[in-house]
């Protein structure tokens, strides 16, 4: 899975919108397998109008994401916001400003509202793990 940084210029380096949509869903194809018993109501993501499911897992002081969905352009954005929070401890995930970062991939303008909506919903999810986190050991 290449680096947040590096997928965005990549993305940046293609002018065509189908070229774009191509490479998001490359990039979801880069995903580890997602493990079956994660595949529940307790890691599933709600708000998407596809299946999306996120597992986020404490491993030291960061956080490591698994996810998948059973949309590829979808799996792809999971991709993308693994890409941008793995590795992350909870303060710094919290510090990420999700629509600053995204916003140079122009998805605003080039998603249906719904993956949109679900893509927001994902962000969300993952913060709000970090916030729980946080909030635990204080």
């Amino acid at each position: 899975m290449p680096d947040f940084a590096d997928i965005r210029a990549d993305f940046e380096f293609l002018d065509e919108w189908d070229d774009r949509y191509k490479y998001i869903i490359d990039l979801g194809r880069t995903l580890a397998p997602y493990p079956e018993e994660y595949r529940d109501d307790l890691h599933k993501v709600r708000g998407c109008a596809s299946q999306v499911w996120l597992h986020i897992a404490r491993e030291g002081d960061v956080f490591n994401l698994a996810g998948d969905s059973d949309a590829h352009i979808v799996k792809g954005l999971v991709a993308l916001l693994i890409a941008l929070y793995s590795g992350k401890t909870p303060q710094e995930i919290i510090a990420i400003d999700a629509d600053t970062e995204l916003a140079a991939f122009d998805l605003k303008d080039h998603l249906t509202p719904q993956r949109s909506n679900g893509l927001a919903s994902m962000v969300k999810r993952i913060r709000a793990a970090a916030a729980e986190e946080t909030a635990a050991n204080k």
